[in-house]
């Protein structure tokens, strides 16, 4: 049909597929959106304020002064055919109930963890395993500096067989890049592990 997408020598368009970018508060989720994405980057940043100071647990992070307060929302294309949209979470508590509603849809997901306060990623780690959504665990080296072995972290955090642990640093596009390309690798792998269903009649 002339027009039509399908027509020869006509442009295909890149399958565009959904990332979430979970972890805990103060992990580097809005730092990773904003250095691999290839638009400005939307942002739901607020101040911190004496009113969350019984509220919002900022240990190891009491120099954070701003917050996710909704999500962070990014796009970086992979190769001609493959575009990414990153859904960055909240990471504080009190908005965990958005995160079901930024997960609808996500083909796959990123837990990025702070090594230095791990037990801050157990609720995303959870969230993805219940949902059965294939995920990669990015382990943020702050201050460029990766204090554990991956699978050392794999172990502190009883990740299943097979969930990739792969060393980055938030602030740069290539290390991200890496973590995403890990992603895509994972969900590849995990849907060729799917059985073939058999045949109707």
């Amino acid at each position: 049909m002339p027009g039509s997408d399908t027509a020869p020598g006509a442009a295909r368009a890149p399958e565009a597929v959904k990332i979430l970018i979970a972890g805990g508060f103060g992990v580097g989720k809005t730092t990773m959106v904003g250095s691999v994405s290839e638009i400005t980057p939307m942002h739901t940043e607020e101040y911190l304020t004496e009113a969350g100071v019984e509220v919002d647990d900022l240990s190891g992070v009491e120099d954070k002064g701003t917050t996710t307060v909704a999500l962070d929302f990014g796009r970086i294309t992979l190769t001609p055919d493959l575009v990414l949209y990153l859904f960055g979470t909240p990471g504080q508590q009190r908005f965990w109930f958005m995160w079901n509603d930024l997960a609808l849809g996500a083909l796959g997901g990123v837990v990025l963890v702070d090594t230095r306060r791990l037990e801050t990623s157990f609720a995303a780690i959870d969230f993805f395993e219940r949902r059965g959504i294939p995920f990669v665990v990015g382990a943020n080296g702050f201050d460029g500096e990766h204090l554990y072995a991956s699978e050392s972290i794999r172990d502190a955090l009883a990740l299943p067989h097979g969930t990739p642990v792969v060393p980055c640093d938030a602030r740069e596009r290539a290390s991200c890049r890496d973590v995403l390309l890990a992603l895509m690798d994972h969900l590849i792998a995990v849907a060729a592990a799917q059985p073939t269903p058999e045949p109707a009649g």
